[in-house]
């Protein structure tokens, strides 16, 4: 059974210099996480949740309780401006799911912690996020899955490394 993949290559066989394998393995990754990033984005909208808001909650989640970090640690982790943090929490806070606090060893310092609001949407979209890749890798079996993601890991340690 051919796939989008297959089609595309041989629509372009023979009109651009290209090893097939290579093209076919990259285009599948590519093709597959868009389809993810899609079935993400539809996850998130039916709790009410854009990409940008799902990934902050997720970096106040990850430290537990009293899931809280300040500005710049969310910031830095998320890779974006202190400006472009300021405006995401200011949306998040709108929304109830975070509280600005001030810290309690340094009045100067705020705090961003996630609201019992703010957790229990990410912990919802978290269900159905986890829904969506289990549905998508249900076409392999475990040991299919396992060799997978073996050798997707043995190709993000050569290119994080170099």
């Amino acid at each position: 059974m051919d796939d989008s993949v297959d089609r595309h290559l041989a629509r372009w066989r023979g009109k651009a210099p290209f090893d097939e394998r290579v093209e076919a393995i990259v285009t599948r990754m590519q093709t597959l996480v868009k389809h993810l990033r899609q079935a993400k984005q539809a996850a998130f909208g039916e709790v009410g949740l854009q990409d940008f808001e799902f990934e902050t909650l997720h970096r106040l989640a990850a430290r537990g309780a009293p899931w809280r970090a300040t500005p710049s640690e969310l910031a830095a982790e998320l890779m974006v401006s202190p400006a472009g943090m300021t405006g995401r929490l200011d949306t998040l806070e709108k929304g109830g799911l975070v509280r600005r606090i001030r810290s309690d060893s340094d009045r100067r310092r705020v705090d961003v912690e996630l609201t019992d609001q703010g957790r229990e949407r990410w912990t919802t979209a978290m269900s159905l996020l986890a829904d969506i890749e289990t549905t998508m890798l249900a076409a392999l079996g475990p040991a299919d899955q396992a060799a997978l993601d073996g050798l997707l890991k043995r190709l993000l340690v050569r290119v994080e490394t170099g």
